[in-house]
C-alpha cells in the first residue's frame, strides 16, 4: 500500500516497480538508477554518431539515445548499432521517435528499445480548441489503438523495451481539450498507451513525464504513480528529467530540483540531466545526483502524520503569519550567513551580495538578486549598511550591543526557552532537528505567544528535505504559523556535488510550498570547491558563489523570480543551428530583462510545443531558418539565423518586455 504517491514519506525507500530489461541492462525492481543521455549529431552521419555516443558510454551513460525523425534515419540506426558493437560496445541504444509511426517500426527492429511521446506519436498538436463528446473521444482512443497496436506487437515479438514518455509542451489537441495544459493530462495522456500495451500482454515499459517547470513535473510523475497503483495494482519504472533545462548552473540547479525531489521519495530508476551542452557533459552531474541514494540507503527521520496537512499533487504555499518582509504573501527572503570565523564586511564585500557602493556620492545600488538578510553570528559590522539590508546577530552578541533596534537577534532553542524576555520585534530561533535536547513541545507552546518569532531550520544529516518537510508538517497539524526558514548546508567538495545539494534539499521544499526563505551555507572554503573543469561560474567570492545560487534556486521553484529565465532545449540531431552557441549570444543580449522567460528550440519537436510557458520563442524551422513566436503565436517565419537575433531582440521591443541596461 502506496504512502500517498511513494512506499515511505519518513524513510528513504525505492518505490517498488516492475523490472524491464533493455538489451543486457534490467531497470526497475530495486537494480541502480540507471543514467542515460542523447546524442547531438546528425543520424545520417554515421561515424560522428558513433564517436559521441562511444564518448558518451565512456563517460558512464548506461543507456545512449538517438533522434530517428524519419524512415531514413530509422533504417541508418542498423549502421550506428552495428559499428558500436564493432568497437566493443553492448551498451542498449534508444530510438527517440516523434511524428513517425513507420519510423518507430522500424527502429523496433534494431535498437534495444524505442521511445514516443503519446502527445505527437499519433495525435497532433495545432493548437485547435476542440470539443468532444464521449462517444467521439472513445473513437479517438480507438483509432490510437489501432494506430499503436502494431509497435507494441513489434516490441514484444523482438524483446524491443519502450519508453511511453509524455512531455508537457507536447500534449495534443484532444488531451487539452478535455484536462488542460495539466499534470493530470500528461498522466491520462500516457496512461492511454500503457493500457493498450497492458492489453497485449506487453509489460516492458518504461515512463516519462517531463516539464521545463519542475513543479509540472513533480506533480505528473507523483500523480502516475498514484495512477498506476490504483488502476494496476503495480507501477513500471519511471525515468525521471527536466526537459529544456538550459545550461550552466541555471540547468543543474532545475534539473536537481526536479530529479532530486522525486529521487528523495525513492521515485525514478533512471535518469537523464537535459543540458544545452554536449551530451557527455551530463554524465558527470547525473552521477552526483544519484550518488545520494546508494542502493542500501537508509534515510529515517520523524514519522509524518498519518494525515498529510497539504495536498502533494498540486501546489499551495503553507499559510503563515507576515513578520515584516518574511511570511505572508511576501516572496522567499534570502538569508546570507557570513561564518564566525569571518572578519566580517566591507561595503567592496556587499559587491556579491547585490549591493553597490559609490563612495563619491556616498550611495547605495541594489540588484535584483540582492540578498534580504546578512547573518553575521556574533560580528557587529563596522560601517554604515544600506537601509534595506538587516543584519542577524548570535543573542549573546545581539545582548551586547548598544543600539539592538539596529540588529535582529538569533536564538538557539536553548536560549529561547531560557530568555526571560522575548523582543516584540522581528527575531528568529534556529533550530538543529535531530539534536536530542530540542525540546519541540515547550518551543511550540512559546511560539505561541510570540508571532513575531521566525524559524531557521536545519537538520542534523546528510539528506535534510524529508526531517525538515516532517517538521514543517508538525508545524501545521500544531496549528502554528510563524515563518519557516529553510536552511541548509553543505561539505561537498565540487561545485556541481554543492548545486544539487542545495537544490534539492531546498527546492523539493518549496515546490511543496514550504519555506519562507532559505539560508543555505558551506564548510568548504570557495579555493577548494573544485569546478571540475568548468569555468560556468565566475564568481569572486564563497558569498557570491551562495548569494546567486540562492536566487536561482528560488527562480527555478517559480517562487521568487530575479532574473531572465531560459527555457532551452539539449539539441540532439534533429536541431537545425548551433544551438549552443545561438543560446550563449541570446542569454548575452537579454540576461537584464528580469521575469521574462525566453525559449530557445532547436527543432518544431521541442518547439513551440516544449515551450509551453515561455514568453518568447526562438525555433528553429528549417536549415539556416528560424520562427520566432511571442507565447504560442508565430510572429514571423523564415528568419535568416544570421539576423533572428536582432529580430528577436526587436520583437521584444515591440512587445514592451525590452528595457535598456543600466
Amino acid at each position: 500500500m502506496l504512502e500517498y504517491y511513494c512506499s515511505s514519506l519518513s524513510r528513504y525507500k525505492r518505490l517498488p516497480t516492475r523490472e524491464v530489461r533493455v538489451g543486457g541492462l534490467l531497470i526497475g525492481n530495486g537494480n541502480p538508477i540507471r543514467i542515460q543521455t542523447m546524442t547531438t549529431t546528425d543520424t545520417m552521419d554515421t561515424e560522428a554518431t558513433v564517436a559521441q555516443t562511444i564518448r558518451c558510454i565512456e563517460a558512464g551513460a548506461e543507456l545512449v539515445r538517438i533522434t530517428a525523425p524519419s524512415k531514413k534515419e530509422a533504417e541508418n540506426l542498423l549502421a550506428i548499432k552495428n559499428e558500436v558493437r564493432r568497437r566493443g560496445y553492448d551498451t542498449p541504444l534508444v530510438a527517440d521517435i516523434h511524428f513517425t509511426p513507420n519510423a518507430a517500426e522500424i527502429a523496433a527492429r534494431i535498437v534495444e528499445k524505442v521511445r514516443v511521446n503519446p502527445g505527437n506519436y499519433i495525435d497532433k498538436k495545432k493548437f485547435d480548441v476542440l470539443e468532444y463528446t464521449d462517444a467521439q473521444y472513445a473513437a479517438e482512443v480507438d483509432r490510437i489503438r489501432e494506430r499503436f497496436t502494431p509497435l507494441v506487437r513489434i516490441c514484444r515479438e523482438h524483446g524491443t523495451a519502450m519508453r511511453i514518455g509524455t512531455n508537457h509542451g507536447s500534449l495534443s489537441d484532444r488531451i487539452m481539450s478535455r484536462y488542460g495544459d495539466t499534470p493530470i493530462g500528461m498522466v491520462e495522456s500516457a496512461m492511454e498507451f500503457l493500457r493498450i500495451a497492458r492489453d497485449e500482454d506487453y509489460h516492458q515499459i518504461i515512463l516519462s513525464m517531463k516539464s521545463s517547470n519542475p513543479q509540472v513535473m513533480v506533480q505528473a510523475y507523483r500523480l502516475l504513480v498514484k495512477q498506476m497503483q490504483d488502476e494496476f495494482g503495480e507501477c513500471y519504472p519511471l525515468h525521471l528529467g527536466v526537459t529544456e533545462a538550459g545550461d550552466g548552473e541555471d540547468g543543474r540547479i532545475k534539473s536537481a530540483i526536479g530529479i532530486g525531489t522525486l529521487l528523495e521519495d525513492g521515485i525514478g530508476d533512471t535518469i537523464r540531466v537535459s543540458l544545452t551542452e554536449d551530451p557527455e557533459f551530463e554524465i558527470p552531474v547525473c552521477k552526483d545526483i544519484v550518488s545520494r541514494y546508494p542502493p542500501k540507503k537508509e534515510c529515517a527521520t520523524e514519522p509524518l502524520q498519518d494525515r498529510l496537512p497539504y495536498n502533494p499533487f498540486e501546489y499551495k504555499r503553507r499559510v503563515s503569519n507576515a513578520v515584516d518582509n518574511i511570511g505572508g504573501n511576501n516572496v522567499p527572503v534570502v538569508i546570507t550567513f557570513c561564518p564566525p570565523t569571518d572578519t566580517g564586511h566591507t561595503p567592496e564585500s556587499l559587491e556579491a551580495l547585490g549591493y553597490h557602493y559609490d563612495a563619491a556620492t556616498d550611495k547605495w545600488t541594489i540588484g535584483d538578486a540582492a540578498t534580504d538578510y546578512l547573518y553575521t553570528g556574533y560580528i557587529v559590522p563596522v560601517f554604515a549598511l544600506p537601509g534595506t539590508l538587516r543584519i542577524m546577530l548570535d543573542y549573546p552578541a545581539w545582548n551586547l550591543v548598544k543600539n539592538r533596534s539596529s540588529y535582529l537577534p538569533v536564538f538557539t532553542v536553548a536560549e529561547y526557552l531560557k530568555a526571560k524576555q522575548i523582543p516584540a520585534t522581528t527575531h528568529f530561533v534556529r533550530v538543529f532537528i535531530g539534536w536530542k535536547q530540542e525540546n519541540y513541545e515547550n518551543l511550540f507552546a512559546r511560539l505561541a505567544d510570540n508571532p513575531s518569532a521566525v524559524l531557521i531550520v536545519s537538520a542534523i544529516s546528510t539528506n535534510t528535505l524529508k526531517p525538515i518537510r516532517a517538521f514543517i508538517t508538525l508545524l501545521q497539524h500544531k496549528q502554528i504559523k510563524n515563518p519557516v526558514i529553510i536552511s541548509v548546508e553543505t561539505l561537498s567538495p565540487t561545485v556541481d556535488k554543492q548545486l544539487i545539494s542545495y537544490a534539492t534539499d531546498c527546492g523539493g521544499l518549496l515546490l511543496d510550498g514550504m519555506g519562507d526563505g532559505i539560508m543555505i551555507y558551506s564548510g568548504t572554503p570557495l579555493k577548494n570547491i573544485q569546478t571540475t573543469g568548468r569555468t560556468y561560474l565566475p564568481v569572486k567570492s564563497l558569498d557570491q558563489f551562495l548569494n546567486n545560487t540562492a536566487f536561482s534556486i528560488l527562480q527555478a521553484t517559480r517562487t521568487r523570480i530575479s532574473k531572465t529565465e531560459y527555457i532551452s532545449c539539449p539539441s540532439c540531431g534533429r536541431t537545425l543551428f548551433d544551438l549552443q552557441e545561438t543560446t550563449a549570444k541570446i542569454r548575452s543580449a537579454t540576461h537584464h530583462l528580469k521575469g521574462v522567460k525566453i525559449a530557445i528550440m532547436g527543432c518544431i519537436v521541442n518547439g513551440p510545443g516544449e515551450m509551453a510557458d515561455a514568453d518568447f520563442g526562438y525555433v528553429g524551422s528549417g536549415s539556416g531558418k528560424i520562427t520566432l513566436y511571442k507565447g504560442k503565436e508565430v510572429v514571423k517565419r523564415n528568419v535568416p539565423s544570421e539576423t533572428a537575433v536582432d529580430e528577436l531582440i526587436t520583437l521584444l521591443k515591440d512587445n514592451g518586455a525590452w528595457v535598456e541596461r543600466n
